[in-house]
């Protein structure tokens, strides 16, 4: 078994130390002293006391770094929504395989209309007829569909 005795940049704590409360000692230490423990000397059990403390800290720094990266991340995160009417193709690939097609299909089928627009980033649809499309879509399964003017649709 190999003990990491090196402080994470995180917590700037051992691994060890946070789990037991004190820091990992190799056999031949404790044989002979190595000057590391000569000076902290009776330390630990000073230490033992402030380990659920540390713990803490290291958990909200964690906490701290994590939402951080999230803040980072999801700013630069293009934030999609459609209205009511808009013109979406829907994902292909979603749902059991056309016989007959291969790899050569089309990725995208469409266009659909945006019937209602839901919580969280569901889309009712209908077909351009009028006729709803089963089940809720997802924007992650959409695509909005530009036509140029003098297209028909």
């Amino acid at each position: 078994m190999v003990i990491q005795n090196h402080p994470q940049s995180s917590t700037s704590e051992t691994p060890y130390w946070l789990t037991y409360g004190v820091d990992a000692v190799i056999p031949v230490e404790i044989g002979e002293p190595s000057p590391r423990l000569l000076l902290e000397g009776g330390s630990e059990a000073i230490e033992k006391d402030l380990a659920d403390e540390t713990r803490e800290m290291a958990h909200l720094t964690e906490a701290a770094i994590k939402q951080r990266i999230a803040l980072r991340y999801n700013g630069k995160v293009l934030k999609r929504s459609l209205g009511e009417g808009n013109l979406v193709l829907r994902r292909n690939d979603i749902g059991p395989p056309i016989p007959g097609e291969g790899k050569l299909a089309a990725n995208w089928e469409g266009p659909y209309k945006v019937r209602e627009v839901l919580v969280k980033g569901g889309y009712k649809l209908e077909k351009l007829d009028g006729n709803e499309v089963p089940r809720t879509w997802n924007m992650a399964n959409l695509r909005r569909f530009y036509s140029s003017e003098g297209a028909t649709a």
